[in-house]
């Protein structure tokens, strides 16, 4: 169902001041440098490449355009105007009921890792075609190879463990004419994640991964409820998603939560060690890094970093490591980025 646009009366001319808009909180400049998505968005730019999104727009309790983030189809055609305006992705889709990322979080991975390559490149960052990237769990919506390539035409390998987001994301890379820039595989074992995944002649310069962070379908919907009564969206005669996003199980939740995912994907990581130059995962909860930091020495990691991220009042973090000593990450460089 969608959200009828507030009229120009309602936007302009409030009748008292008990109507008046409430006072905008301060928004804060902490994404990247380099992310595309700063300040305000710009509306009536975003419709011109992208018309339906007219249908979604509303105004806000303080008088500003948006969208209503509990609507999951506003949700999906406000990142399909995103990527189009942005990115250049002329055709972008999912399946009902699988994640929405928001885009601007997910720039901000991309581009933090970017400059964790340029900080052993003499600054500079890496681009091109010989910088491979393996992106751990895709999903449907393909957001961070679209990404990645947009800004950097890196190459990825986009990995998941669920046939349909595969066939999805399949659809958006054709659709866009992306298939020498963008592959995607099935793990064929859903008990592991880079186990039984990479053939052994493989080389990538990262990872990158988004990881379940619920222990339980019900950890993810208290969730998602804490976040319709933040965003003043838990109206009792309202039907609202189960859970914000979208998203399947395998995509929001894992027995054992983030931390186990993310500690697995660490003791995976030594057997792979050689082949790849530096692994990232999102660490989405702080208390799980110490948990981390320790299978991390386990597992005998040379270097690793935690690089903290922020988009407006959410704080979030992903968590880097390598097994290349200084010299190994030298020698990868000069024979791969040159």
């Amino acid at each position: 169902m969608t959200t009828p646009r507030t009229s120009k009366a309602t936007r302009h001319k409030p009748k008292s001041a008990a109507e008046a808009k409430p006072v905008e909180p301060r928004v804060k400049p902490s994404l990247h440098p380099r992310n595309r998505h700063q300040g305000r968005y710009d509306f009536p730019q975003l419709i011109s490449v992208c018309p339906e999104l007219a249908e979604f727009v509303i105004i806000n309790p303080y008088g500003k355009e948006s969208i209503d983030f509990a609507n999951p189809t506003a949700v999906r055609v406000f990142n399909r105007a995103l990527l189009k305006a942005f990115y250049g992705i002329a055709h972008w889709d999912i399946p009902a009921d699988y994640l929405c990322p928001p885009v601007p979080g997910r720039a901000d991975y991309v581009h933090f890792l970017a400059d964790l390559l340029a900080s052993m490149n003499d600054g500079e960052i890496p681009r091109g075609q010989n910088v491979r990237v393996l992106d751990i769990g895709m999903g449907a919506n393909c957001v961070y190879p679209l990404i990645g390539h947009s800004e950097y035409r890196w190459q990825f390998l986009g990995t998941e463990v669920d046939p349909t987001a595969v066939k999805a994301a399949k659809a958006i890379v054709q659709s866009n004419g992306l298939n020498k820039a963008i592959s995607l595989r099935l793990q064929p074992n859903p008990q592991k994640i880079l186990l039984d995944l990479l053939e052994s002649t493989e080389r990538f310069d990262l990872t990158m991964c988004n990881p379940p962070f619920h222990a339980s379908l019900d950890e993810a919907t208290r969730g998602s409820e804490r976040k319709w009564r933040a965003l003043g969206k838990a109206d009792p005669k309202r039907k609202l998603p189960v859970l914000n996003f979208g998203g399947q199980a395998a995509e929001l939740w894992c027995e054992g939560g983030e931390q186990r995912f993310v500690t697995q994907l660490i003791r995976e990581s030594v057997q792979v060690g050689r082949q790849i130059l530096w692994f990232s995962v999102l660490v989405s909860k702080a208390s799980n890094l110490p948990a981390i930091q320790t299978a991390l020495k386990k597992a005998g990691a040379r270097e690793s970093q935690v690089v903290d991220m922020s988009q407006g009042n959410k704080q979030s973090r992903f968590v880097a490591w390598t097994f290349h000593d200084k010299d190994q990450q030298q020698m990868w460089r000069e024979k791969n980025w040159k």
